[in-house]
């Protein structure tokens, strides 16, 4: 019995122990289970303190640089009143003198191109030439009508200008059957490129150039100082650079100037108040061509368009026209262009006193050259002009007297709108193989001048 005890003692421990352990193997679970929670907060809890602590370092940044920022606020602040303080001090003393130092161009230069490659170089060339030294002043432009490549590949090839192109795709509608397309197409280009450099580019004046020319040394120099008179005189209506009646033969003196009644055309400046006008006319320079005046150039001879104002001209040309190839199909050339003088002194404009010109005084001016020439009389008033040292004037009656006196003389016969060529007043100066100066006058003109009739 005392052996089956000792048995029962065992298995009731053993039984005991079970539930025991099974307990402990929970417990240990359970205190694995809140030790890893434990480790999970208090490593958020870590990371909350890092992330606290990085977003309290990045706003210390912030606060930094808003410090850093406010302090260059303050700076600049700073500047700006040194500088409307520099501002008012040299307004004080006198800014529009200081501006006026600054370069403003006188005027734009453009060459009115179209298919003659090798004409369009060559006047590029001569120009360049000259314009080097006053580029800021005359800014170039090659402004070419149509797409021919080898005049658009010739322009690109020079950095010394600009170029533009002029692309017309509408059709042309001439007036009279058998008449030049060209001509208005070149009216087209003009009314296109003006528009261009005046109102695009906003210059205050232009110099149209065509591109079978060549220019004179002082060629810049003259039309500064033109730029003076036609700012001043709204009685010129623009500046040129030609004299139709610049043949060797009949100038002598490079430092002559004169009004006309008479657009020359050939190398002129005009200014955007003069444009402002003439553009508004019209939408095109199409709407010039009626039967009468053809060309752009004689709608602007027209009395109606140049308004009684006048165009100041040299008697020894500052551009030389070369182009016996053209539009104009070589019309007068060697007649009347070939043997043009192009004028080789290089006259310093801006010591010269041209207040002359200013219309005021130029009728008093010109008035005193007629008066003073000896009147010359007669059918053989030309042979009698030759043979008399001093300057001569000879009257003529009417259009077809002057066209006969002309002829003879060999200066252009042309007249436009009632204007002979060249002529102030009706009156057409001209040298006759020496300094002596000849005057034709028409049958007003020494009333216009107010001269008395000798």
């Amino acid at each position: 019995m005392g052996k089956w005890w000792r048995c029962d003692i065992r298995y009731l421990l053993l039984l005991a122990v079970i539930p025991f352990i099974y307990i402990q193997m929970r417990l240990f679970g359970t205190q694995t289970e809140y030790a890893d929670r434990l480790a999970a907060a208090v490593e958020a809890e870590n990371h909350c303190t890092s992330q606290t602590r990085l977003l309290i370092d990045q706003i210390s940044m912030q606060q930094g640089r808003i410090v850093a920022l406010e302090e260059e606020k303050m700076r600049q602040d700073q500047e700006c009143r040194q500088l409307r303080a520099l501002v008012q001090d040299l307004e004080r003393k006198d800014l529009k003198k200081l501006i006026s130092n600054v370069q403003v161009p006188v005027a734009a230069v453009v060459v009115m191109a179209c298919n003659r490659a090798d004409y369009l170089e060559r006047t590029i060339k001569s120009i360049l030439k000259y314009q080097k030294s006053v580029a800021s002043k005359f800014p170039l432009f090659i402004s070419q009508d149509g797409s021919d490549p080898n005049v658009k590949n010739r322009a690109l090839s020079y950095d010394q200008l600009t170029y533009m192109q002029h692309l017309d795709y509408e059709p042309v509608h001439p007036d009279r059957p058998g008449e030049l397309i060209a001509y208005y197409k070149i009216a087209r280009h003009y009314k296109w490129a003006l528009d261009q450099l005046f109102y695009k580019h906003n210059f205050s004046r232009v110099i149209i150039l065509e591109d079978d020319m060549e220019i004179a040394p002082d060629f810049f120099a003259y039309f500064e100082a033109g730029a003076m008179l036609l700012d001043s005189d709204k009685s010129i209506m623009a500046i040129s650079s030609w004299n139709d009646n610049g043949q060797k033969q009949f100038v002598q003196d490079p430092y002559a100037l004169y009004r006309s009644d008479f657009f020359p055309g050939l190398g002129w400046m005009l200014s955007i108040s003069t444009w402002d006008e003439l553009s508004a006319k019209v939408q095109s320079f199409e709407h010039f061509l009626d039967q009468t005046f053809t060309y752009w150039d004689d709608w602007l001879r027209q009395k109606e368009n140049h308004k009684g104002r006048q165009f100041v001209r040299p008697e020894v040309c500052r551009t030389y026209n070369f182009g016996e190839h053209g539009s104009s199909l070589g019309q007068f050339f060697k007649q009347y262009l070939k043997p043009i003088k192009l004028n080789d002194v290089q006259v310093d404009w801006k010591s010269m006193d041209l207040s002359y010109l200013m219309e005021d005084k130029y009728v008093k001016h010109f008035a005193e050259l007629v008066k003073n020439a000896k009147p010359v009389y007669g059918a053989d008033a030309v042979l009698k002009a030759y043979n008399i040292d001093g300057d001569v004037r000879i009257q003529y009656r009417d259009q077809m007297d002057f066209e006969f006196i002309a002829r003879q003389f060999g200066i252009f016969e042309e007249w436009k709108d009632g204007i002979p060529r060249a002529s102030y007043k009706g009156v057409v100066v001209f040298r006759y193989q020496t300094p002596r100066r000849v005057f034709l006058v028409g049958p007003d003109s020494l009333q216009l001048l107010g001269i008395g009739r000798t």
